[in-house]
């Protein structure tokens, strides 16, 4: 009896060390599958904000403001006054977003056209000024 008390014992003992050993693997198994998923979960986060990055970068670069100007002579009794009258709407690609936005400015004798229309402009803090266009409209981007 003694002796298979011993040996009840010693099994005992060996199924507890092999149980410790399995809870061990399983532990570092699950530690590992833990680490791959949270370096997963940090780069599809990374890719879904290069995306939004990306999709917005595309976005602002098919949005436009188209501008255009022209001068009003008013003539009343003996004075001449002029004014500079600019227009600007805002562009998708090919749809306007906005109606045309009037501004109306008295020139001065001798003041420059071009110079007055770029400080009187709505959007030049948004967009960057192209050249004038052929048909006598500009462009901003």
């Amino acid at each position: 009896m003694g002796s298979g008390l011993l040996a009840y014992y010693i099994m005992q003992s060996r199924m507890e060390v092999a149980l410790a050993r399995e809870r061990e693997s399983t532990a570092q198994a699950r530690g590992t599958l833990e680490a791959e998923k949270n370096s997963l979960e940090r780069a599809l986060s990374g890719a879904k904000e290069s995306a939004r990055r990306e999709a917005l970068d595309e976005f602002l670069a098919d949005v436009h403001v188209e501008q255009r100007h022209y001068t009003r002579e008013n003539k009343l009794l003996f004075q001449n006054r002029k004014a500079l009258v600019l227009q600007e709407r805002i562009f998708f690609r090919n749809i306007p977003l906005s109606n045309w936005i009037e501004h109306e400015i008295i020139l001065q004798d001798g003041e420059d056209v071009d110079k007055a229309a770029r400080s009187l402009t709505s959007f030049v803090d948004v967009v960057n000024v192209e050249p004038q266009s052929p048909n006598g409209s500009k462009l901003l981007r």
